[in-house]
């Protein structure tokens, strides 16, 4: 297969192919999916060729990302995502926790999304300072 890239498609791709290894592994240790990593490196051999040498480096045999690379700024998208992810979801959540735990349907579809909205809005004003647990120590 022979894809043409700009020089700038090219370093939008490493990103992409980055963050998508980093969401299927990241979290993985010993049992990292092979498959992902073997792409990974494939696409970032191609920088040595494009002269983007500092976006690789060679680990244990193996073109990986460059720590330059990795603290380059594509863990602030990560973590970006991550943190709009994780207000999405607790929202979600909770919206329908007080709903007695009932799924979204075509009834209940404006009230839950008006909980979300609620949720999303107060997070976005406080973070999760107003979040709390009332722990029963009877």
């Amino acid at each position: 297969m022979k894809i043409e890239l700009s020089e700038r498609q090219f370093r939008y791709l490493l990103d992409l192919v980055y963050i998508g290894n980093w969401v299927m592994n990241s979290y993985r240790e010993d049992d990292r999916i092979r498959e992902y990593d073997d792409v990974e490196s494939t696409i970032f051999s191609h920088c040595l060729h494009r002269r983007m040498e500092s976006l690789v480096d060679l680990y244990r045999g193996e073109l990986i990302p460059s720590q330059a690379y990795a603290k380059g700024g594509i863990h602030n998208a990560i973590e970006q995502y991550e943190d709009v992810r994780f207000y999405e979801i607790l929202a979600e959540d909770l919206a329908v926790r007080d709903m007695n735990g009932e799924p979204m349907t075509r009834e209940n579809y404006d009230a839950l999304m008006n909980r979300i909205d609620a949720y999303l809005s107060e997070f976005d004003r406080n973070g999760t300072d107003h979040i709390s647990i009332d722990l029963d120590e009877s």
